[in-house]
């Protein structure tokens, strides 16, 4: 048997007990959207998963109010030490339930199981771990003693990292005291409304989260919405630009994390092998639909030609695949309409110019695939080179001295990420502090901790997400004026009794079942 024949070995979809059909997720209880219900499917397949609400401005209404309602009576009444513990058990909860949301997420978005199992639910389980901690030490976030949360927070999340994107805004705003109304991307709702099951197990005071799901239309209405405090959004760079535009002038909070196209700078006295594995690392990790993957590769050009070579030798043995099958190292494109981007922008690249060579694979015949590309001969005014195109496709090109490799790499309309291979910690030092990207590995690439923040500049948005740094977007100083919107729920609520917040103070955890019915 060669290396590329081996024996399939499939994660069971056993350990998933799915409904046929999801509704919103809204004080504490499954309702009926008022929408048009949709499917979401399996992009290795094409086949329908599940049925889902579809949350109409209405639906829209009822979430923020929840929100609210839990945010004045019960959430911000809540010493940090209490919102903590939730922040801990739902931690704890999504550790124990790590294989199924595992296999959940692989299905919903086509990526990789070792890498959902691997780094995704690890790193879901870690955000809320952290933010947990941060939770009774908020005189430390930066902004003084005693800071006060902001309200409600609507949250809208990509379909690429489905359910650590919910983490990594979730957990600072439940810590920092908020309440959150979140929508997942309409091609990958599923483990969204997973999680929803896992916040009842934890029995989460109703409102806290709510999830609304549906289209791009859904989510306009989120962020419009006039109860709403904060706004925090991971996506593309023009809907951002539309958020930005929409609520300016409304007092929101905003935090915006949007599309990269990163630069990996490999030097000649760069380790070749380690490089190597970082490049693919970088580029074809979750299929290159990552914001910050490595999609340029800026290589120096006395060593171009070896290190082509050696990527070419590392890329065919990757194994292209059923996302379920733990030997798979490429999975499925999230949906058709991304899988015809990636096809249009690598066409258009091969028409400027560049040379394009993938190892030979064969493709499943069911779902949305393409197989890892690499396109040399690339120049910096090529489509390819200035381009998101959130694919498997790396861009090839060369440089001679730093100076080149650093003006390449910051020709670009993106600030987001950066990679630097190089055995001399002084060039690393030196050219970290001249490349205009909010985030710069050293001989290292696509490596996170939730201690550290990630966020980027210019078309790639503002604002940062982890670490500190994250918690403080969803904090404002104790004498901060109070937004109008806000007021008035404010001094309504003003005479309630905290005897809901009593109620609710490190409340233990019901025994159930793994899988708790909606209520």
């Amino acid at each position: 048997m060669s290396f590329l024949e081996y024996a399939p070995a499939p994660e069971s979809t056993s350990v998933l007990k799915l409904r046929d059909a999801y509704g919103l997720f809204i004080d504490g209880e499954f309702v009926d959207g008022n929408g048009a219900p949709f499917d979401t499917i399996a992009p290795s397949t094409g086949k329908r998963i599940a049925t889902v609400s579809t949350a109409d401005a209405a639906d829209i209404d009822r979430a923020v109010a929840a929100a609210r309602r839990a945010y004045d009576t019960t959430w911000s009444r809540l010493s940090g030490r209490d919102r903590g513990k939730y922040l801990f058990r739902i931690a704890r909860l999504v550790q124990e339930r790590a294989r199924e949301l595992a296999v959940a997420e692989s299905l919903d978005n086509g990526k990789p199981i070792k890498e959902t199992r691997d780094f995704d639910i690890p790193t879901v389980a870690a955000w809320f771990f952290y933010y947990a901690g941060w939770a009774d030490k908020l005189d430390y976030a930066g902004l003084g003693p005693a800071p006060r949360a902001l309200g409600v927070a609507a949250q809208v999340i990509p379909w690429n990292f489905p359910l650590m994107m919910l983490a990594w805004k979730i957990a600072p705003a439940l810590a920092a005291g908020n309440t959150v109304v979140l929508k997942p991307a309409e091609t990958t709702p599923l483990t969204a409304l997973v999680f929803a099951e896992i916040l009842q197990q934890a029995d989460l005071p109703a409102g806290v989260v709510n999830i609304v799901t549906g289209a791009g239309e859904t989510g306009a209405a989120l962020v419009a919405h006039p109860g709403v405090d904060k706004v925090a959004f991971t996506g593309s760079t023009a809907v951002g630009k539309r958020i930005a535009q929409t609520i300016a002038g409304q007092g929101k909070k905003l935090t915006l994390e949007l599309g990269g196209k990163g630069a990996n700078l490999v030097f000649d006295d760069a380790p070749i092998e380690q490089a190597v594995e970082g490049v693919v690392k970088g580029i074809f990790f979750n299929q290159g639909q990552v914001c910050c993957a490595g999609s340029r590769l800026l290589v120096q050009e006395s060593i171009h030609d070896e290190f082509i070579d050696r990527l070419k030798q590392r890329m065919r043995t990757l194994r292209v695949g059923d996302p379920l099958d733990k030997n798979t190292d490429i999975g499925a494109i999230n949906s058709a309409e991304q899988l015809q981007r990636i096809t249009a922008l690598t066409e258009a690249g091969i028409a400027e110019g560049a040379e394009a060579w993938s190892p030979e694979c064969e493709l499943p015949s069911e779902g949305f695939w393409f197989r890892p590309t690499i396109l040399t001969n690339v120049a910096t005014s090529n489509t390819v080179a200035r381009d998101e195109i959130f694919g498997p496709v790396l861009s090839v090109l060369t440089f001679r001295t730093p100076a080149e490799a650093v003006a390449k790499a910051n020709n670009s309309p993106y600030g987001l990420s950066a990679g630097i291979w190089s055995e001399k910690g002084s060039r690393t030092l030196a050219l970290a502090d001249k490349l205009k990207a909010g985030v710069i590995w050293s001989n290292t690439f696509n490596t996170f901790d939730p201690a550290s923040p990630f966020g980027g500049y210019k078309e790639s948005g503002y604002g940062r997400e982890g670490g500190r740094q994250g918690i403080g977007a969803y904090l404002q100083a104790a004498d901060a004026p109070t937004p109008a919107r806000a007021q008035s729920a404010l001094d309504a609520s003003s005479s309630a009794s905290s005897s809901s917040a009593d109620s609710v103070a490190a409340k233990p955890a019901k025994k159930t079942s793994t899988r708790k019915a909606a209520k």
